[in-house]
């Protein structure tokens, strides 16, 4: 057999305006799972979480995308890989809205605020070597496409499964299909602004919060690092590039890349990527330009970029080697709760329940799947998980 190894990364984010109170603890739980559960050495699982300096490496987007490099750089045919985000996820508008699977980039969101990308994770599940497993659960808001052109098996994240579902629903119950619709399109907007609506019941809880970074909330953590207040949603990418740099998210480097190529050329227009960043995107390019240019845009400038595509949320090459689990669907919220037990979040504790009621040992992704929908939905949650694979991933066993 293989070798088993995991990377987990929970983010409470404390003393910020995004705090979390469940996220330590879920990856304290995974940790003794795979351990006592799934046979994998203590060694072989590493733990990033943001407590403080001492307690080691930070999750910081440089830290995570390191790690999750070196899982899958140091993987072999039959190895088992496993990775477990418990924290704040968001979404931000695709740079043109081309045929995108959801019509956003799903990101999660580390200590740091250094985003990483559902195109990320694709680039990154892409480079695993053939007849090794990697299994990603992410406990996170809008968490069903973060991984970028896997084929949806349980779910309703995709831009086709949407349109299959509203038709089936309208083929059904023409009027309560609209008014689901339009709930969905309203809570939707609100999110993206930093409002949240709220979701029924407390479940029982003492207290639950979601764990979505709406956009202004990010824009203003953003300010607070930078102490610049010139920072909107128009320019998080920039700002992103210009605080983190070669540390930046591939996706944000590419963008920048080939923005720089357009404002060098003179394409500045109402149209395209320059036009949706606007006047803050280019006064930000006419001022690094005027200073230098070699140092201010060398991370983006050494970047490949093989077409212009590469920068869109949407590319064409299928993402097959690797699972996703996820917390809900795009377009949800993932819920952290806080009870008289413990705070968790609920898909982390839901899969716990499943795992500690699964006699046989080998409970399988479809079926964890749909024994998390059940059980959430019994406890009061809307969240939906969602399981995003190739065909071929579906009936075999959760992470080995």
């Amino acid at each position: 057999m293989g070798r088993k190894n995991a990377l987990l990364v929970g983010i409470n984010y404390t003393d910020t305006q995004a705090e979390l109170m469940g996220c330590h603890n879920d990856v304290a739980r995974m940790h003794r799972c795979l351990v006592d559960r799934f046979g994998f050495e203590e060694d072989d699982v590493r733990v990033l979480v943001d407590r403080d300096s001492s307690s080691g490496p930070q999750p910081t987007g440089a830290n995570i995308r390191r790690a999750l490099a070196r899982l899958v750089g140091d993987a072999r045919p039959g190895d088992f890989l496993f990775f477990h985000y418990s924290g704040h996820g968001t979404r931000l508008p695709a740079e043109t809205g081309q045929d995108d699977d959801t019509g956003y980039d799903e990101c999660i969101v580390p200590s740091d605020m250094n985003l990483i990308t559902d195109q990320d994770f694709r680039e990154l599940v892409q480079e695993v070597p053939e007849g090794c497993l990697f299994t990603i659960v992410s406990d996170s808001c809008h968490s069903g496409g973060l991984l970028d052109k896997a084929k949806e098996q349980i779910g309703n994240s995709t831009r086709q499964n949407q349109t299959q579902s509203r038709e089936h629903e309208e083929r059904s119950n023409s009027g309560s299909s609209f008014r689901s619709f339009l709930k969905e399109t309203v809570r939707d907007v609100f999110e993206s602004e930093g409002t949240h609506l709220p979701a029924g019941s407390r479940h029982g809880h003492s207290h639950t919060k979601n764990r979505s970074l709406p956009l202004s909330t990010l824009v203003e953590m953003l300010k607070e690092k930078t102490g610049k207040d010139d920072i909107d949603v128009g320019s998080i990418r920039l700002t992103l590039f210009n605080i983190f740099g070669d540390d930046a998210s591939p996706k944000v480097k590419k963008f920048m890349k080939v923005m720089l190529g357009k404002f060098q050329q003179g394409q500045s227009g109402e149209g395209g990527l320059m036009g949706m960043v606007g006047a803050l995107a280019q006064e930000f390019l006419k001022a690094k330009l005027e200073g230098n240019e070699e140092e201010a845009f060398k991370p983006a400038i050494e970047q490949e970029v093989h077409s212009v595509d590469e920068v869109y949320a949407g590319t064409i090459k299928t993402c097959n080697n690797g699972i996703l689990i996820s917390g809900c669907q795009s377009n949800q919220t993932s819920a952290d709760a806080t009870t008289p037990q413990g705070s968790y979040g609920a898909l982390s504790n839901a899969i716990q329940s499943i795992i500690l009621a699964d006699k046989r040992g080998n409970v399988t992704n479809n079926d964890l799947v749909l024994k998390a929908r059940e059980l959430l939905s019994k406890q009061g949650y809307t969240q939906q998980p969602g399981l995003y694979c190739s065909d071929e991933h579906v009936h075999v066993s959760f992470i080995c």
